[in-house]
């Protein structure tokens, strides 16, 4: 059984701004920068219409709770890959190489009025007897926390 996380972000500007934003190399690095990655690589095929993304970071685990340190150890790779088959719509697949877990799910562009909510929807899976599910729980909070970072990150790049 998988954890199910759902979180919008909202930017103030056109989708077409907002497809851009996530089509360049440069807002990505920032990103990760934000987010305070020990180091990280960003890769982007393709352009606007249709991409993939390939986000590779490694984060310092500081903080999480002694029974998932032996699941993500002092710092924790994670491969991010997005296939985005149009402007407004990407797939999502996040691993942890070594780990048995993933996540999977989407992201989608809308607009209404000149403001665009990207809304993220990502199913959480851990696979480790007794204790899968709290780990999922806590990746889901960590997700959460990166994704309002990547969304602060977001609107201060839109606003330049």
């Amino acid at each position: 059984m998988a954890t199910r996380i759902e979180h919008v972000l909202t930017y103030d500007a056109p989708a077409a701004d907002v497809a851009a934003m996530l089509s360049d190399k440069a807002f990505r690095d920032q990103v990760c920068v934000d987010m305070r990655t020990v180091s990280h690589s960003v890769s982007i095929e393709g352009g606007v219409d249709a991409k993939k993304v390939v986000i590779e970071m490694e984060q310092p685990t500081e903080g999480v709770p002694g029974f998932a340190k032996k699941f993500v150890g002092a710092t924790t790779t994670i491969v991010q890959s997005e296939d985005w088959k149009s402007p407004t719509h990407g797939d999502i697949h996040v691993t942890i190489p070594g780990k048995p877990g993933e996540m999977v799910g989407t992201a989608v562009l809308t607009e209404a009025d000149g403001v665009t909510t990207e809304t993220v929807k990502l199913d959480i899976t851990v696979r480790i007897p007794l204790v899968g599910g709290k780990i999922e729980d806590l990746i889901g909070g960590l997700l959460i926390k990166a994704l309002k970072s990547e969304n602060r990150t977001g609107r201060a790049w839109l606003a330049r």
